[in-house]
């Protein structure tokens, strides 16, 4: 460890996804900044996973495997046992960009309070799909997921120090509320203007698609009002409907 260097807790929940689980752990593993705590939360995966995780076990702060209450559970328990001055959450399947990507956020501001950057989407070979269609706003405040969730929870560096327990009432959608909820406390946020992360898609939040939008809709009517919730939720549709018929003659 270097004197001066913020410490980075990482924190990766897993049940069950020994397909890709390991290359998350490798994307952490592999970063050429040596001041990450590394923490693993299982919900006592059955599948081979854990095995994968003893492989690397002298390299993590900290592994738990054990039943939990869902994945924003889990990603408490994480919180509960992270000691660094930030705090990004990898979960399993997902990647950090690259192995020069978390040197690379802390060398463009000093002591910010947020980091953010673009995501990339992968498929479950890690192949990628392109850009996430929500593109980081150029400057973020609390206000910006008004239409939808700009950055991804793993494009994200936050103060431990401003972060509180995921909601919850939300199992699906916690984790806007929690950004949000960080945001509104943060004085200084940094567009790091790079891919940080690679997510891969899918996911409960796609599996159950009609309780995460009802989910984010009253995350949204609690921060910015009904009323402007329900016009900000028309544009996201008219916005969503014409990604998708661009996309689609692009691709005829």
């Amino acid at each position: 460890m270097k004197a001066g260097q913020p410490v980075l807790s990482v924190i990766t929940v897993v049940y069950n996804n020994v397909a890709s689980f390991e290359q998350t752990m490798l994307s952490v593993l592999n970063q050429t900044y040596t001041d990450i705590e590394y923490i693993i939360i299982d919900g006592q995966s059955t599948d081979g996973t854990i095995d994968v995780v003893k492989k690397y076990e002298d390299r993590l702060a900290k592994f738990i495997t054990e039943k939990d209450n869902g994945i924003y559970d889990a990603m408490n328990k994480g919180l509960a046992l992270a000691t660094g001055d930030y705090v990004l959450f990898m979960n399993s399947g997902d990647e950090i960009y690259g192995a020069d990507t978390v040197a690379k956020v802390f060398a463009t501001a000093t002591n910010a309070d947020i980091y953010y950057g673009e995501t990339e989407m992968i498929d479950q070979q890690s192949n990628s799909l392109g850009k996430r269609r929500h593109a980081a706003p150029e400057r973020f405040t609390w206000r910006d997921f008004k239409y939808g969730m700009s950055i991804s929870h793993q494009a994200i560096y936050i103060k431990r120090a401003l972060v509180e327990p995921y909601d919850a009432r939300y199992q699906l959608s916690a984790d806007i509320d929690w950004i949000i909820r960080a945001a509104k406390k943060a004085t200084t946020i940094v567009n790091v203007h790079q891919y940080v992360a690679k997510y891969a898609v899918g996911g409960m939040s796609k599996l159950k698609h009609r309780q995460s939008l009802m989910e984010r809709f009253d995350i949204m009517k609690r921060y910015y009002g009904l009323t402007p919730t329900l016009f900000n939720h028309a544009v996201i549709a008219f916005n969503l409907g014409w990604y998708w018929l661009m996309n689609r003659r692009t691709n005829d």
